[in-house]
């Protein structure tokens, strides 16, 4: 199992930013997957999930209404857009997956059985 993420790089504030995450070893129609960041001196925490069995989605209120978890079953692929970024996202962003059950909710509460590695997201001007 393996989940790889990518697209992070510096962004002034206001702009956008899409992340992409490429799963390989399981596939996307049943568990919840998503996205998850930590930012310096910061707890890591569970910004955008997403059940790949009905397509529910959880976003935390720091992202509501900016951020979008979606994902390409064909491709393997999970994205995160990221709009009206703000220097509070600056932090590296991780991608996660939970195999063992698909509620996006619980991934984002409970946290995940899979880890990918991080990309950073740096917002400044």
């Amino acid at each position: 199992v393996q989940l790889q993420a990518f697209g992070g790089g510096l962004v002034q504030p206001g702009g956008s930013l899409r992340l992409s995450c490429i799963v390989s070893g399981f596939r996307l129609d049943f568990p919840a997957i998503g996205w998850f960041r930590q930012a310096p001196g910061k707890e890591r925490e569970g910004i955008a999930c997403l059940s790949t069995w009905n397509d529910i989605t959880w976003y935390s209120d720091s992202v509501k209404g900016r951020f979008t978890v979606s994902r390409d079953a064909a491709e393997n692929t999970v994205y995160l857009q990221m709009e009206n970024l703000s220097p509070e996202d600056t932090a590296v962003y991780y991608c996660a997956a939970d195999l063992t059950h698909s509620s996006s909710y619980a991934l984002g509460h409970d946290g995940p059985t899979n880890w990918g590695q991080g990309t950073q997201v740096t917002v400044s001007s």
